[in-house]
Formats: C-alpha cells, sequence, structure tokens
C-alpha cells in the first residue's frame, strides 16, 4: 500500500511546474476559435429559427435538446456574444477557470442547438478537454493576464498539483485507444478487410483529398493493407511510446507526424491539426521546459541586451517591473534600479537621478536612449508576448497620446498602488509634476 500511494502520489499529487497548461491553454483556444467562430459568420443558416438543424440525443438527453430547440434568436446572440467574450477571455487568460467555464457552457449550447455543422467526434474530445481545464486556474499560470495582475515576475516557475495535465494526458491515451480499437472491433474490420484501399479509391470529393501518391495507393491493395496495419500498430504503441521517457522522443515525433499526416490526406476537422498535436506537448516534463527558459536566460545575459532603468523605491515602479519581467521570461532585457546604480553616466551621458525618477528609461546595445511610453514601445518589438501591440503603439499619434498617458500615470502613481513607499510620500516626491 506504502508503495502504490507513492506512485499515486508521484503520478498525479506531486508538485510540478504548470507552464506546460499555459501553453496548452492557447492551442486549445486557438482550436475552439477555429472550430466555432466560422460558425457564426452564417447564423441564419447555422443558428438562428431560419436554420436547418440536426441534433444529437446520443449526446445530450433530450429534456435538454428541448429546451434549447425553443431558443429565441434574441437568446442565441446573446450566446454568441458570451462565447466571444469568455472565448477572448480565455485566450490571453484573464480570469481563466471562469472564462473557460462560460466558453464550455456556450459551446455545448450550440452544439445541442445545432449538431449539423459542429458535432463530430473531434468535437467531443475538445469539450473533455475544456472541461477537465476550467476544473482549476492551474492553465492561467504562466503566460496569461491573471499571471501578471499576480505581478509574479517568474510565473513559469510556480508549481502546481500535476492532477489536470495527467488526465489531460490518459485522455489523449485513451483516444488512440479507442479508435485503434474502433478499426479492429467495428464493421470494416482493419485486419480482415481493407478499408485504407477503399478510402483512397473513394470519389475525390469524398473522406480523401488529392494527394501525392493517392493514385499509386489506389493500385496497390496490398500496400494499403500494410499502412492500415501500421495505423492500428502505432495508435496502439503511442501511448506506451509517451509514458515511457526513454521512447517520449520517439513518441513525440510519432505523435505529431501522424496528424499532421491526417490533416494532409483526409478532410478531418481542424481541430485535428490545432489541438491533437498540442496534445503530444503535454508529455513534455515541465521541468525541461523551465530548464530550456533558464538556460535561455543565460545565454540573454551573457550577450549585450537593452538595460531599463526604474525607480525601485517607488512601490508601484517595482508592481509593474514584475510584471514586465513576467512578459519577458527569456531575459531579453536587463531590468536595474537606478538607485543600485552608481554613476548612470557609465551607461548613457544623458542619464540622470531625476530623470529616472520621472520616466523609466531605456539603453540599447547601441546606445539608443528612449524614455517613458516610447522606452515601452521599444520593449515591444523584442518581448514577443507584446508583438500584437507592437501596431497599436506605432500608429500615428499614438507617441503624442502615449507619452501624456505615461506622464499622467506617473505623476498620479500613487492614487493606483497603496504600499509602505507610496505612504511615506516616496511615490509623490518622485512623481513628475506637470
Amino acid at each position: 500500500m506504502k508503495r502504490l500511494h507513492e506512485w499515486w502520489h508521484r503520478a498525479f499529487l506531486a508538485e510540478r511546474p504548470s507552464v506546460s497548461l499555459g501553453l496548452f491553454r492557447i492551442a486549445a483556444a486557438v482550436t475552439v476559435g477555429c472550430h466555432m467562430i466560422p460558425s457564426f459568420l452564417q447564423l441564419e443558416d447555422n443558428y438562428l429559427s431560419t436554420a436547418f438543424k440536426e441534433y444529437n440525443p446520443s449526446f445530450f438527453p433530450l429534456w435538454t435538446l428541448r429546451w434549447v430547440a425553443g431558443s429565441p434568436d434574441w437568446l442565441v446572440r446573446w450566446f454568441v456574444w458570451l462565447f466571444g467574450v469568455s472565448w477572448a477571455a480565455f485566450l490571453v487568460g484573464l480570469q481563466t477557470q471562469a472564462s473557460c467555464l462560460l466558453m464550455t457552457l456556450a459551446c455545448y449550447y450550440f452544439y445541442a442547438l445545432n449538431s449539423l455543422h459542429i458535432g463530430t467526434l473531434s468535437f467531443d474530445i475538445l469539450l473533455v478537454t475544456l472541461s477537465l481545464m476550467w476544473v482549476t486556474g492551474y492553465p492561467g499560470d504562466s503566460v496569461s493576464v491573471d499571471s501578471l495582475r499576480r505581478g509574479d515576475p517568474f510565473p513559469y516557475r510556480r508549481t502546481r498539483p500535476f492532477f489536470i495535465q495527467r488526465l489531460l494526458q490518459l485522455q489523449i491515451a485513451w483516444t488512440f485507444w479507442y479508435t485503434a480499437l474502433s478499426k479492429i472491433t467495428a464493421g470494416g474490420n482493419w485486419l480482415t478487410a481493407n478499408p485504407y484501399y477503399y478510402l483512397m479509391r473513394y470519389p475525390p470529393m469524398g473522406v480523401v483529398r488529392e494527394f501525392p501518391f493517392r493514385e499509386v495507393l489506389a493500385q496497390h491493395p496490398a500496400w494499403c493493407q500494410a499502412i492500415g496495419i501500421g495505423v492500428i500498430l502505432g495508435e496502439l504503441s503511442l501511448p506506451f511510446l509517451l509514458f515511457n521517457r526513454t521512447t517520449r522522443l520517439i513518441g513525440l515525433a510519432y505523435g505529431v507526424i501522424f496528424h499532421v499526416l491526417l490533416v494532409v490526406t483526409l478532410h478531418v476537422p481542424t481541430i485535428f491539426f490545432f489541438l491533437f498535436p498540442a496534445q503530444m506537448l503535454l508529455f513534455v516534463d515541465p521541468e525541461d521546459v523551465v530548464a530550456w527558459i533558464e538556460a535561455r536566460r543565460m545565454q540573454a545575459a551573457a550577450r549585450p541586451r537593452p538595460v531599463l532603468l526604474y525607480d525601485g523605491r517607488c512601490g508601484f515602479c517595482v508592481a509593474s517591473i514584475a510584471r514586465l519581467a513576467a512578459l519577458d521570461p527569456l531575459g531579453a532585457i536587463e531590468l536595474r534600479d537606478c538607485h543600485s546604480v552608481a554613476d548612470l553616466r557609465q551607461l548613457h551621458p544623458d542619464l540622470t537621478p531625476e530623470r529616472c525618477h520621472s520616466r523609466m528609461q531605456l539603453v540599447e546595445p547601441n546606445g539608443r536612449l528612449t524614455e517613458g511610453f516610447f522606452s515601452a514601445r521599444r520593449m515591444s518589438l523584442r518581448l514577443p508576448l507584446l508583438w500584437p501591440l507592437v501596431p497599436l503603439l506605432y500608429l500615428p499619434g499614438a507617441g503624442w497620446l502615449g507619452q501624456r498617458v505615461y506622464d499622467w500615470v506617473a505623476s498620479h502613481r500613487y492614487l493606483f498602488r497603496h504600499n509602505s513607499s507610496c505612504e511615506t510620500n516616496q511615490c509623490i516626491s518622485n512623481a513628475v509634476i506637470k
């Protein structure tokens, strides 16, 4: 019993970095968006009272289908709005657990309303995945707005019980076993018959795409039989390859290649392309991800890099820098308290304590000096997590407006952060007085 308890704790309850779940959250959000959003572009044909609808009584209780079928059009539009807001929040990791729950409920609603356009086995798997993810807030521990709100400068190091990630691993393992078993127990047995051969001979608009060697395979049933048996053996063995540390790299490579080939050769839902290859990465040890990040940080520290100077005696500034550090996991920018620099002119001849107290200063390796909003804009070019903001920050007039907003926040920062520094008027005395 003791050994069983130790194994259970090591496999499910031991605390390990949750960075993998944060990265997987993004893949899951992209998958949901690519699957659901296109169906909203034709509401009249897909979901409103004017749509032709099909229902899935094997997935939903009849009372649920009857209730959803009576939805007025305004309720359908409200659920579209609910999905859009919760999906965007889940994508960026804002209130991750609540947004995932609301997004999942919206997906179930539209699935019950009309399964014709979105109801597939892969979508069923996706809904199970989402249901596992909203059980906890772990997917919002890193690469998320939630981690920025916490002010943790190193969110990728945060540890959590491995339980949710292990369940997601078991889900993908069971998916492979289920598909393999269905191929050898259902009609069209892949061992006794040759369904892959008939797939190759389907009409061009059928299940199979046009791809190189399709015509050749259609003329060689023995090759198709061998491929079909190979697929079954691969699906049965892949979970073992993934759970075994010594064969995990082989399993990861095989799993990604397998799903890419599915997308290339068959007309399968986008879920196969976005979600299933990402699920392979759930088997990468999170400690290896953290070690890779730390190694990249050490490499960055050994090279010339921009130096950002901030007022380390201002609580609001320190909290803001912690959030900036969370946006820079690879250490592309060196963060320094201006009070820790003996001679600021050694970094740049134009630097003074007064400038550093009033605005953050960015000194780049080529000697370029920017401050305030303009330093934030320059940093956005170097931090991948801020790249989505680059077009907005470089709009015409953004510099004029951005610097004024920055100065207003800097001069009133004691209103935004109540701590010991601000209570002693440190923030007020260092603020820019306009």
